[in-house]
């Protein structure tokens, strides 16, 4: 795992300010309410139960709803237990990969504009256990409980917006990096489920069927569409992904590295805020950042040549920008996803509403633009990025995609 120490270019310890329109309230839902009982207290047994005394009574609050979804889990068995079972996943799913900031919520939000695909919504992803008995009438009466927009963007958030499905592997019980959200002053935990490969076989057979069930649960009488799923983590399995789906496309989105570093840093700052049960101290969070940017770019390039042309796709997330409509067309010829003048119209409507989209604006310093350049020297070659620091001269990276960060 990436040590935690505090390094050099660890100058503020407060993340960038937050964007207009979001408002931390103390009702709102964290991740961390979606959990079952049981996973819930692995996570707090496994820290210790260090708590921050701030946030004891949501602490006490997200046990009692992990009661409740214990035995919400066990009535949805109950009434839909063997047809479940029975389901299948009749299209090869697509999988958007790529690292945290490179675009990949906004490639995953384009792609399930199409009425032929399905997706894993927030409110799935934070009742995994239950959702398809408790979906209709949870998202109509507690939409209250999310904020209106997220923490580190101006994106709008919803129980009804696509979401990361490894937030539904957390609430379900899987080892994930993402518990290290919950404690940002532990060392970084489960850092292994990032790319699966030290993790013994039998817990990635459970952490396989984990997921395989979700997605069944996902295509319950919805077989006949596509599930279109995005996580950045899963950049890190494609061959594991391959096992359960030989046939599963897969999308790579790349971005302009110092951008995604600056991003990523104050994504992690303004997730363990919002989100964590400690007050963070963020030691060590850029070098957590740089570790596990080259941990998961290490696996990716070592599976890559497993897939065939047919099942893969790679694009810039500067070309995705500048022409949305055109790279989508690729996507859906390449991967043969069927016919791409039925999802126009959806995609037109939508690129019109986000027309005024405002970004952040980041600060990058002499010093850690060359710590990039250095330490991921071999993404900048290998996409094109070697003249990308002429797009931060100045010390300034716009973040123009801001649509890209996993929230609750």
């Amino acid at each position: 795992s990436p040590p935690v120490i505090p390094t050099a270019m660890s100058k503020s310890a407060k993340p960038d300010k937050n964007p207009a329109g979001y408002v931390d309230r103390w009702y709102h839902a964290k991740i961390w309410h979606g959990f079952e009982f049981f996973a819930w207290m692995r996570l707090l047994i496994r820290n210790r139960f260090a708590v921050g005394w701030h946030m004891v009574p949501a602490a006490i609050i997200i046990t009692f709803f992990s009661i409740f979804h214990t035995l919400l889990r066990g009535v949805q068995w109950l009434l839909l237990g063997i047809p479940l079972m029975r389901a299948k996943i009749e299209k090869p799913p697509v999988f958007i990969i790529g690292h945290w900031r490179s675009g990949t919520t906004l490639l995953h939000e384009l792609m399930v504009l199409d009425d032929r695909h399905i997706f894993p919504n927030t409110y799935q992803c934070f009742a995994p256990n239950h959702f398809l008995i408790s979906e209709w009438i949870a998202t109509r009466l507690f939409g209250f409980l999310m904020p209106k927009q997220r923490p580190m963007d101006n994106m709008a958030m919803g129980w009804k917006r696509p979401q990361e499905d490894e937030f539904a592997l957390c609430a379900l019980g899987q080892p994930s990096p993402y518990w290290t959200i919950a404690f940002p002053n532990h060392p970084p935990q489960f850092q292994e489920y990032l790319d699966l490969k030290q993790v013994p076989p039998a817990a990635v057979a459970r952490w396989q069927k984990t997921l395989l069930r979700f997605m069944q649960h996902l295509s319950f009488r919805r077989s006949d569409k596509r599930l279109i799923l995005k996580s950045p983590t899963h950049t890190a399995r494609v061959r594991v992904l391959l096992d359960l789906f030989p046939d599963a496309r897969f999308i790579h989105i790349v971005r302009d590295p110092y951008t995604v570093y600056a991003s990523t840093v104050n994504l992690w700052k303004k997730m363990y805020q919002a989100e964590g049960l400690q007050r963070p101290k963020y030691e060590g969070l850029e070098e957590y950042v740089f570790n596990t940017f080259i941990q998961m770019y290490d696996a990716f390039e070592g599976d890559r040549h497993l897939l065939n042309e047919r099942q893969f796709y790679e694009i810039r997330y500067e070309d995705l920008v500048a022409d949305p409509i055109g790279q989508l067309r690729a996507i859906y010829e390449q991967l043969d996803l069927g016919d791409f003048e039925p999802a126009i119209p959806a995609l037109e409507r939508y690129l019109e509403e986000t027309g005024d989209y405002k970004t952040n604006r980041y600060e990058i310093t002499d010093e850690l633009r060359a710590q990039v350049t250095k330490r991921w020297a071999r993404y900048i070659q290998q996409f094109g990025y070697g003249d990308a620091t002429a797009a931060v001269q100045g010390g300034s990276n716009s973040d123009s995609d801001n649509k890209d960060a996993p929230a609750a």
